[in-house]
């Protein structure tokens, strides 16, 4: 096991080299520069070049490379015009918009992601996963013909549609929710759950059809199995062959697909906190790409690779606490 770890974690080291290399490499095939959005159409050729200068943009770009690697583990130092900043490691460089380091942009940006992320898996998976099982455990009947159609409906439905909807009518029309907001935890925690509970419903109800559909489909497949067979014949009670050994066995792809899924929204579920105003990573990443801030972009892409290799190597792990089989294997 130890040796599985150290290889998996030199391989995510790797990915997350080669995922920075590629990221700077795209931006500087952007034909534009951000030095025209910032400074505008009517701006000087004397006025780019400065900008340029003061965002050391007119450095070569295997340079300016080094100096973000150089920044993200000792630190660096950061010239602008005549201002000299001290950056601490790990340094992801200065915004160029808002001239403020990025590390603080991605320390306020990722409580908001985390919350919504959160509180969305709680529901999705404690609706889907059940709701799926309960429909395998009940394969042919009205509820699971029910079941199936509801996850069907909730799976083409978008994240924008079912989200606008929601605040038509929960918060503009009856007044049940408050306006979506976020609040620390530390400072209000009923504050912080009842301003996140609509993108929490949201995310949850699209994201739990897929895990619906999943897990019904595993579910049934593990109890056709032999060892089920088996432990029925053995005479074991349904509660126990189905909650032990079916449900264990069935859940395994599943702990799959919520690692990865929690990686990949980690990085930034940028429509929900674009359709409610939340000012989480996602969001932050839309508004760099568009103004061409790439240290904004690179913290941002950096950090959903980061959580996306993260949760593949814990899934790993998990599986052979989940399914003795995998163990033996």
């Amino acid at each position: 096991m130890l040796r599985f770890l150290i290889k998996r974690l030199l391989l995510g080291a790797m990915t997350l080299i080669l995922v920075s290399i590629v990221g700077f490499a795209l931006f500087f095939m952007v034909p534009s520069s951000p030095a025209y959005v910032m400074c505008g159409k009517n701006c000087s050729p004397e006025r780019i070049a400065q900008v340029n200068e003061s965002l050391g943009l007119d450095r070569p770009a295997h340079q300016q490379y080094a100096d973000f690697v150089k920044g993200v583990f000792v630190g660096r130092t950061i010239v602008d015009a005549t201002t000299v900043r001290e950056c601490p490691a790990p340094c992801l460089g200065y915004s160029f918009r808002g001239r403020e380091p990025v590390t603080d942009m991605m320390k306020r940006a990722f409580p908001v992601t985390a919350s919504v992320v959160g509180g969305a898996m709680v529901i999705y998976l404690t609706v889907g996963v059940g709701l799926g099982m309960i429909s395998a455990l009940r394969k042919g009947t009205l509820f699971d013909r029910g079941a199936i159609a509801l996850s069907l409906g909730f799976a083409s439905t978008q994240v924008y549609t079912l989200g606008f909807l929601l605040l038509l009518v929960l918060v503009y029309t009856l007044g049940w929710l408050p306006n979506p907001s976020y609040t620390p935890i530390t400072q209000d925690p009923i504050a912080w759950a009842s301003g996140l509970l609509l993108p929490w419903i949201t995310l949850g109800l699209i994201n739990s059809a897929g895990y619906a559909r999943f897990s019904r489909a595993q579910m049934v497949e593990t109890l056709s199995e032999d060892f089920v067979r088996t432990a029925r014949a053995k005479g074991l009670p349904n509660r126990t062959v189905n909650g032990r050994h079916a449900l264990r066995a069935a859940i395994t792809p599943i702990v799959t697909i919520a690692g990865l899924d929690l990686g990949v929204q980690l990085g930034g579920v940028l429509i929900t906190e674009s359709v409610f105003s939340l000012n989480g990573i996602g969001r932050a990443a839309v508004e760099a790409v568009g103004e061409l801030n790439l240290p904004v972009v690179m913290a941002t892409v950096l950090i959903a690779a980061f959580f996306i290799v993260t949760m593949n190597i814990i899934v790993d792990v998990l599986y052979a606490v989940i399914d003795p089989r995998v163990r033996l294997g």
